[in-house]
Order: C-alpha cells, then structure tokens, then sequence
C-alpha cells in the first residue's frame, strides 16, 4: 500500500489539510508526508542550463 508523493502533494494543493490526508492513509505519519514535500520541492527546484547559439 504505497502513495505517491503526487498524490500527497496534489491531495494537499486541492485544499486538503495534512490531518486529512492522515485519515485517508492511516498508515502514513505526519513525518512521511512532511518528507514527501520537501522530496517534491526538491525534484522541482530549478535548475539554469546554458543555451547553444544557433
């Protein structure tokens, strides 16, 4: 029984408070859901690629 930190995250942007989101997955630990935030902010950060002249 796995979730996504997409889930997690999306769950959250659509308004949904970490205390909801423990109810839906009782499994889960405040903790887990603070470490799949912080993993998204991560994967996101941006990230300056030098371009090629034509």
């Amino acid at each position: 029984m796995r979730v996504t930190v997409g889930t997690l995250v999306g769950l959250l942007a659509s308004g949904h408070s970490v205390d909801r989101v423990l109810a839906l997955y009782p499994y889960l630990e405040r903790e887990d859901v603070l470490a799949a935030l912080s993993y998204a902010a991560w994967r996101v950060e941006e990230v300056e690629v030098p371009l090629r002249a034509s």
